[in-house]
């Protein structure tokens, strides 16, 4: 008699439907994950802004440097200040807060400039508008829209 070598015609059809539930239940946990990645750069990136704008207007006070234009020095680089918090500007608040053009996407306006992650889906639903401070008792403010990342 020959002797058979090799899994039966069931065993397999069984180990594909074992496969087929594994990768039904376990794909819907990595599909999503893209969107909950920017989004939390995006929550990071705003919390690195709103630290960089208290420490620099802490610096600014101690230097007396609350005017409509200074420099103050932080970790050996000079951020550009307006009114005692960073300036809407590459040497203002994107040094301060070491926003990255590898990772955001920046975009420099009158009085504020708008940081998107790069690769969401609609940028205006993922973004951070920082707008610098107009004068000396308006202080400069961040806020982010995450509805879309």
């Amino acid at each position: 008699m020959k002797k058979q070598s090799g899994f039966t015609l069931i065993e397999l059809v069984v180990v594909m439907v074992i496969l087929g539930i594994l990768a039904a239940v376990a794909l819907p946990k990595f599909v999503d994950l893209s969107g909950d990645a920017r989004e939390a750069s995006l929550k990071g990136a705003l919390g690195a802004v709103n630290s960089a704008m208290a420490i620099t207007h802490g610096a600014a006070l101690v230097k007396g440097a609350t005017g409509a234009t200074a420099t103050v020095s932080a970790e050996g680089t000079n951020i550009d200040m307006v009114y005692g918090y960073p300036a809407a500007t590459a040497t203002g608040i994107q040094v301060a807060a070491g926003i990255s053009t590898n990772d955001y996407t920046v975009t420099p306006g009158t009085g504020s400039i708008t940081v998107d992650v790069i690769g969401a889906p609609t940028p205006a639903n993922c973004r951070i508008t920082y707008t610098e401070a107009t004068s000396a008792t308006v202080a400069a403010t961040a806020t982010a829209v995450t509805t879309g990342c």
